[in-house]
């Protein structure tokens, strides 16, 4: 049982800003289902995050870019009804904010509206200011998303770490600062080097998130299909596997298979 789940009933933006205050570390994890989600928050993570990353380990396309925003807000009401402590941060989808602010804020209502989730994360720093501040006036939470912005795959071409070069990572370090004035409650930085990342933690109020951006940060997420072992081809640095559940899995039921064809499954004690 974790520290937090024993002070904190429910986890708000307030009590993430006490706990980075306190210097208690921050755990965040991704669900997209009723029932895992459920078993994440009774396990006691902070912040369950509803990823774009559905797109990949949930519906197998290649990218994040696929999924609509229907799809996330479907996905976010699974994960609502499934948690009562975690706080609750859902992905707007690749065209749901870029460019159009009005069409950020209307994304944004509708996923506070028809999920029932507590906040949303956006990708991209200046580029999207407009965005952010429109959908901070309605008093929707946001967390900003900086360095490998998977959204932005083709622009970039690689999945390689970002901001290892001086005039990046000032402008990652100039975004982060100006997230956090317009009135983000926290950041991820996502596959930046350690220093950098333990440098925007150091000199921001709000709590920074850190995946694949070392130790040094007020907290850290990961996938939770990843860190469960549920996937093999994605095998980065910074991916550390608590389980292999997919070879369970599949040693499950293959033992399922055999004993529904040999006749063992269902046994005497397990008919009417």
């Amino acid at each position: 049982m974790s520290t937090a789940k024993k002070t904190y009933k429910r986890i708000t933006t307030h009590v993430l800003h006490s706990m980075k205050l306190k210097g208690e570390k921050i755990s965040m994890l991704t669900a997209y289902d009723y029932t895992l989600a459920s078993i994440v928050d009774t396990a006691g993570v902070d912040v369950i995050l509803v990823g774009d990353s559905a797109s990949n380990v949930m519906a197998g396309h290649e990218t994040t870019l696929p999924i609509t925003l229907d799809q996330m807000i479907y996905h976010a009401q699974s994960v609502v009804r499934g948690c009562e402590r975690s706080l609750i941060v859902v992905d707007l989808p690749f065209g749901s904010y870029q460019g159009n602010s009005k069409t950020a804020l209307d994304s944004s209502i509708r996923i506070m509206k028809e999920s029932g989730a507590h906040a949303v994360k956006l990708e991209g720093g200046v580029e999207i200011k407009e965005s952010i501040e429109r959908i901070l006036t309605a008093g929707v939470p946001v967390m900003g998303h900086l360095g490998l912005t998977p959204q932005s795959i083709y622009k970039f071409g690689t999945y390689t770490v970002r901001a290892k070069e001086e005039a990046e990572a000032q402008k990652l370090l100039e975004d982060a600062k100006m997230l956090e004035e317009i009135g983000c409650f926290a950041i991820v930085l996502e596959k930046i080097p350690a220093k950098l990342a333990a440098r925007v933690a150091k000199e921001l109020h709000i709590p920074v998130i850190g995946i694949g951006a070392g130790g040094d940060v007020d907290g850290q997420v990961l996938v939770l299909h990843d860190m469960l072992g549920l996937t093999k081809e994605f095998n980065p640095r910074f991916l550390r596997r608590y389980l292999n559940l997919r070879d369970e899995m599949v040693g499950a039921i293959q033992s399922y298979v055999r004993d529904v064809k040999s006749t063992d499954f269902p046994d005497k004690n397990e008919q009417y």
